[in-house]
């Protein structure tokens, strides 16, 4: 096993190497040129319960140049496999919420793992992002692939899912595609990467600004599942259509209760950033593009106090996430886009993330 794991480990590196050599041919970082490296696209480098193709670090130039890790994530291999909140991980077979941890397809209902509750949250107890990937490397990318076997936290059918980070032109690219063999299943797919433009070690994320660009929102029950019907974002704190900062909102009790953001938002669509978070302090920023319906905006409210890379304690309100996604609880709300994938087809779908200074 020792050696499986050593060879793992040498592959990733290898991965990592090739998109290091990737930066390193670009520019040096001088406000209108720009390089980026991804130090660890984790895909289970040591256990096969480790968080799989999930996002460890990002480093990119702040306004001097100055490359910044803005992704929380841990050290050790024990922190992803035992601890929660998914650090930079990819989520599925279903991200984010069904409710009553059931659903019905064609008339055949099923019970997938609760695990939240009632609910079943992020695929279950055991989701993809701690299952062991296979991978593939090119000169600017990795493919990791899993095959999900039939009745996996519940989930009917086998599906066979591919995740591509691709790195070009100071954009992070994730590409996702999952099929289908022989029975109809739900498929949701996401990252959960946690971006902190002020540095992963800086703290609250309070002085980032962000726009989302979205009219509408899903309400949600007492357990935050969404009840199947939308609503405006007019006069409402989740009202982000303009540059906010998020100062205010993290910590104020008559807002969600003062956990901050946990919404999703119905995207607009078109061809503008669905997304834009900048950092004044380091002025990083970045623009988030997306062939998805809908995000989950989650400001870490619930992100208990832990340790992270490099000497980091994380806590609550230090991430800001962007799940690009299906609206959750989808598969029960009718007027949703549905999530269903139908046995012999395929899902395909991206997001993507540029970075820039300003």
């Amino acid at each position: 096993m020792a050696k499986k794991f050593a060879r793992i480990i040498i592959a990733i590196a290898g991965a990592l190497i090739g998109l290091a050599r990737a930066a390193d041919t670009a520019p040096e970082a001088d406000g209108r040129t720009w390089s980026l490296m991804i130090e660890g696209l984790l895909a289970t480098c040591a256990n096969a319960n480790f968080d799989g193709a999930a996002i460890r670090a990002l480093r990119v130039p702040n306004r001097e140049g100055r490359l910044t890790d803005i992704c929380l994530g841990y050290d050790d291999v024990e922190s992803y496999r035992e601890l929660d909140a998914c650090l930079g991980g990819t989520i599925g077979r279903c991200a984010n919420r069904i409710g009553g941890a059931q659903f019905t397809i064609d008339g055949t209902t099923y019970h997938v793992t609760a695990n939240e509750g009632e609910n079943c949250l992020h695929g279950g107890v055991e989701g993809f992002h701690k299952k062991l990937w296979d991978f593939t490397c090119a000169e600017n990318a990795v493919t990791f692939t899993y095959t999900s076997p039939d009745g996996e936290e519940g989930f009917p059918g086998i599906v066979r899912v591919e995740v591509t980070y691709r790195l070009a032109d100071s954009t992070l690219t994730i590409e996702y595609r999952a099929a289908a063999a022989e029975k109809d299943t739900v498929v949701n797919l996401t990252n959960h990467a946690y971006f902190n433009l002020g540095g992963h070690d800086s703290g609250e994320v309070g002085g980032h600004v962000l726009t989302v660009r979205a009219d509408r929102y899903t309400p949600t029950d007492s357990g935050n599942v969404p009840t199947g019907t939308l609503a405006s974002v007019e006069g409402t704190l989740l009202d982000l259509r303009t540059p906010t900062a998020l100062e205010s909102r993290l910590h104020d009790a008559a807002f969600n209760g003062g956990w901050g953001y946990d919404h999703n938002y119905v995207l607009s669509g078109g061809e503008q950033p669905a997304a834009e978070l900048w950092c004044p302090a380091t002025g990083i920023g970045l623009a988030m593009t997306t062939s998805m319906e809908g995000m989950q905006l989650y400001t870490a409210g619930w992100l208990t106090e832990r340790a992270g890379k490099d000497g980091a304690v994380y806590g609550p309100a230090q991430g800001v996430c962007l799940e690009t996604q299906h609206f959750p609880n989808a598969v029960n709300c009718p007027a949703f886009p549905s999530p269903i994938l139908r046995a012999g087809e395929t899902l395909r779908q991206w997001t993507a993330f540029r970075f820039f200074t300003r």
